[in-house]
């Protein structure tokens, strides 16, 4: 039997858990909060996947020895959390299979996680997930497809061979650099488009915002050594889709807030989880300036979120920036 150690006892890990201890795998989650454990281990069920029963085969632990024995160690705490967490568990890291499904870049070093990862843990075998993939409806066991990215085309072979499921399909990528940008920076143009649902705009809107976010994306993670196609897939377009427009996301509920005129940090205490794309967007728009990119909806919402520039204000800007092409050789013209 499989064992996996599941680091992070938040929603995502909780989901995968659930989904893996469900299918007969030996699964044990961790937090370092010992109260968090007592909890999860009276009720059973995590807070935020509401009327969703942990599996009885389903471990819970404090004690971040339990990734000894693991054949597969899961990261799934948030980005702020990683390096630390690593650091935590890297007396019990030797030869397995680590796996970060976390989405994010640490502050304040603009780093992806799997370089973090990789300078606290130097993992031999490492890969990322990602994808459109709500806790919530994994929990459920709705379908859902995501990617598998590592180096090395074997270790992605063997994250999707123990992960897939018929409700649960993996793909495999060698794009780790595209892969991990995909995730992370689809939760600024998360926020940004529920600004533009709490202005009550309309679809035309979110539409455009969603086309050129993911050009703004791409660019930037072609610049930092992605691949072009990687942001038409799964983690790029495909999460970018899910995150704007789905009710579970508290990037998008977050945004919304702020569009109806709450205030940022009120909005980012109201919506009660972490949201990503806060830290996100400062971490974008800074890297955007160190490697050169030009990210106009990034740079807005980061003026929003960290200058407390008018949302009404930004979205003009936006829409009366000097005329341009649609097509960007630089990147779009590889993929055609």
């Amino acid at each position: 039997m499989s064992r996996i150690a599941i680091m992070g006892s938040g929603g995502w890990g909780s989901a995968m858990g659930i989904m893996l201890s469900g299918r007969g795998m030996d699964v044990t989650l961790w937090s370092k909060f010992e109260k968090e454990i007592e909890n999860l281990e009276k009720t059973r069920e995590n807070p935020l996947l509401k009327n969703v029963r942990f599996p009885d085969e389903l471990k819970l632990t404090s004690d971040p020895a339990c990734a000894a024995d693991a054949d597969m160690v899961i990261t799934a705490v948030p980005s702020f959390a990683v390096r630390s967490t690593m650091q935590i568990i890297k007396p019990y890291i030797s030869r397995q299979t680590v796996v970060n499904i976390a989405k994010g870049l640490e502050e304040p070093t603009l780093k992806r996680l799997s370089e973090v990862i990789g300078e606290e843990l130097q993992p031999e075998r490492f890969a990322v997930l990602s994808g459109p993939s709500h806790a919530e409806e994994v929990s459920r066991g709705i379908p859902t497809t995501v990617v598998a990215a590592s180096d090395d085309h074997e270790v992605a072979e063997y994250v999707q061979d123990m992960l897939m499921s018929p409700r649960f399909r993996v793909y495999t990528s060698s794009d780790m650099v595209g892969v991990e940008l995909g995730g992370a920076l689809k939760n600024v143009v998360a926020i940004c488009a529920g600004i533009c649902d709490g202005m009550q705009f309309g679809d035309n809107t979110k539409a455009a915002l969603m086309t050129r976010g993911i050009t703004e994306i791409a660019r930037l993670g072609v610049a930092m050594g992605g691949r072009p196609e990687t942001f038409a897939g799964l983690s790029g377009i495909g999460d970018l889709i899910v995150t704007c427009t789905s009710v579970h996301s508290r990037n998008h509920r977050a945004g919304e807030l702020i569009g109806r005129g709450v205030p940022v940090q009120e909005a980012l205490k109201q919506v009660n989880m972490v949201v990503e794309g806060y830290v996100t967007s400062k971490a974008a728009y800074e890297l955007a300036r160190r490697v050169g990119v030009d990210m106009p909806i990034i740079t807005e919402a980061y003026r929003i979120l960290y200058e407390g520039k008018d949302h009404t204000e930004a979205i003009n800007d936006l829409m009366t920036r000097s005329k341009k092409m649609e097509s960007e050789q630089s990147w779009v013209g590889d993929m055609l």
